[in-house]
């Protein structure tokens, strides 16, 4: 308790921010519910809730929206994640989500000089053969500046915001006390496990704030492509993949050094036609090297959207900004092969059961689940690869997660959301083009490679080893449960996720009932008093019994301003939601 005191009455300024902001856009209720408003007032943090109706007008995805742009790095960077989340979010919410820029004005160059200096050990213009200060890009994280090494090479330098990391970690820590107050007080939330994706961003958070891991990412992916060549144009003779070279001897935690890509951007496709580049042959290109990552790798670069793509001479792609990658475990890509195969034989039950083992404890209607992929399965009976939309069977099928209220798992929401992303920019280079048709290879080489003789023993194998170490194990365990129930040490914990929040109200309550007693007690006293002759006086009353009085005044209006201020918050919350 001391240390959350503690840590609330540091992060009181930006707390102050956050729920001005949440007030100005209508969500009140939510300021309310986590006890903030109470919190700053005492700490003499005034609030203006008149300005709950200013944005009222606005749909509440917009809002939404506009409130995380005013919040800053953090809520943008969480917008950004929800984007991937199809599986929870209408696609109304998904559009105003994926409209988040990441873009924020420079810093000021004093201080991004001072932080240079002090990591690589000596000011840049000593080091690099040219540097310019005036930044190519600014995000929320991170500017890049260009430059250029003793030996002419032209390389990027990306610096991380002076200062930004303190105020980062004040909003993880405020995320994370609204993800436990909504998994507490809504149980229809909780399948969505609001707390697992609050710590699933904060550690996703942490890897981009730290630029030497965006280094790595690259690097790992760079040696991933090193010997391949796209099989469907046999005739390349430089790399189809370029990935940038990291310079490790100038790259640190606040600062990545890499060589600098000069292409066009994925965004100018008027200057794609210019060049005279093959735009079918850049579609398939670029949707076979990320399914490469996605199938064979399992490391795939997690936003592969326009502005991280480049489009250079021969035809090549190079990939940028790594600081997001998505990964994929064996055990996962043998769970989409299944998912997959069950789709291919029109088997919904296999489907389901991979969709329940995705789902955990929250599934319930297992059968409707069952009665509804069939319907779903049926509908792409039959086609041909031209017909299927991937994006809208995607789509589909995310729907129905959101309809039996299931989650995917933050990987596969990732890969969810590449795919559908890989599909609009192929599309935007070649109307034709069919994504089912490029990833259809991969997965049949992939579900060929699941059931080769090699593969199946080495399952079987490790199947083998796991069972034998838990039959192995289970004397000990068992000794271990008895020996502790003899001792009479056998715990059994139970956590009630809201239990606090019920204490506190019963603690002000009687808080309340306690003051009450005590102004009963001293209006009854000093009426007493006030008949006793004799004793010191005041405006010829006694002085005792007058002090008594003005006490129980004084209590009497804290109880009236508590009573008010709790009425206040409720009508607050009933208008929040009625906005809502």
């Amino acid at each position: 308790m001391l240390l959350e005191a503690l840590t609330s009455v540091r992060d009181l300024g930006r707390l102050q921010e956050i729920a001005s902001v949440l007030i100005r856009y209508g969500f009140g209720d939510v300021v309310r519910r986590l006890g903030l408003a109470d919190v700053l007032e005492k700490a003499g943090h005034a609030l203006h809730w008149d300005d709950a109706q200013a944005y009222a007008h606005m749909p509440p995805p917009q809002r939404v929206r506009r409130a995380l742009e005013d919040l800053g790095t953090t809520f943008v960077k969480l917008g950004q994640i929800l984007s991937t989340r199809v599986d929870q979010f209408e696609p109304e919410w998904i559009a105003e989500f994926s409209q988040l820029q990441d873009h924020a004005p420079p810093s000021p160059w004093p201080e991004v000089l001072a932080q240079l200096t002090e990591d690589l050990g000596a000011p840049p213009e000593a080091l690099f053969a040219r540097f310019d200060p005036q930044p190519l890009a600014a995000g929320s994280i991170a500017q890049v500046h260009a430059a250029a090494l003793a030996d002419g090479t032209e390389v990027i330098v990306k610096v991380r915001r002076p200062g930004i990391k303190p105020r980062i970690e004040a909003d993880l820590r405020w995320l994370a006390r609204l993800a436990t107050s909504l998994e507490a007080d809504h149980p229809e939330l909780r399948a969505f496990q609001p707390r697992e994706m609050v710590r699933q961003f904060a550690r996703s958070l942490h890897r981009e704030l730290d630029l030497a891991n965006e280094g790595r990412q690259s690097d790992r992916i760079a040696a991933n492509f090193r010997d391949w060549r796209d099989t469907g144009h046999t005739g390349d003779i430089e790399p189809p993949i370029v990935i940038p070279r990291i310079h490790w001897p100038w790259t640190r935690e606040r600062v990545c050094v890499q060589d600098r890509v000069n292409g066009i951007a994925g965004r100018r496709l008027d200057l794609v036609d210019a060049a005279g580049l093959d735009r079918k042959l850049l579609a398939r290109r670029g949707a076979r090297a990320v399914l490469k990552m996605i199938v064979t790798d399992g490391l795939f670069h997690a936003d592969p959207h326009a502005g991280n793509v480049f489009y250079l001479s021969g035809n090549r792609i190079a990939f940028i900004d790594f600081g997001m990658v998505g990964r994929l475990s064996a055990a996962r890509r043998d769970e989409l092969i299944r998912l997959l195969v069950g789709l291919v034989q029109r088997d919904p039950q296999a489907v389901a059961d991979v969709m329940l083992d995705w789902a955990g404890e929250h599934a319930t209607d297992e059968e409707g689940l069952v009665m509804d992929l069939q319907a779903f399965v049926d509908t792409y009976h039959g086609l041909t690869l031209q017909q299927i939309n991937l994006a809208a069977m995607l789509g589909e099928l995310t729907a129905l997660l959101r309809q039996h209220h299931l989650a995917l798992p933050a990987d596969l929401a990732l890969l969810f959301k590449s795919f559908i992303t890989l599909e609009g920019m192929g599309r935007s280079l070649d109307g034709d083009f069919n994504m089912a048709e490029e990833a259809l290879p991969l997965l049949k080489a992939a579900v060929r490679a699941r059931y080769r003789p090699k593969a199946l023993a080495q399952r079987g194998w490790r199947a083998l080893d796991e069972t034998l170490s838990l039959i192995g194990g289970l004397p000990h365990d068992l000794a271990r449960l008895l020996r502790a129930a003899r001792r009479g040490r056998l715990e059994v914990h139970i956590d009630i996720a809201n239990l606090n929040r019920v204490g506190n109200q019963v603690e002000s309550a009687l808080n309340r009932l306690v003051v009450g007693l005590v102004v009963a007690a001293l209006i009854v006293g000093s009426s007493i008093v006030m008949t006793v002759p004799g004793g010191p006086t005041l405006l010829g009353l006694p002085f005792f019994g007058l002090l008594g009085f003005v006490g129980a005044t004084v209590g009497s209006l804290w109880l009236i301003s508590s009573i008010s201020r709790s009425a206040k918050a409720k009508r607050l919350s009933e208008r929040s939601e009625d906005i809502v």
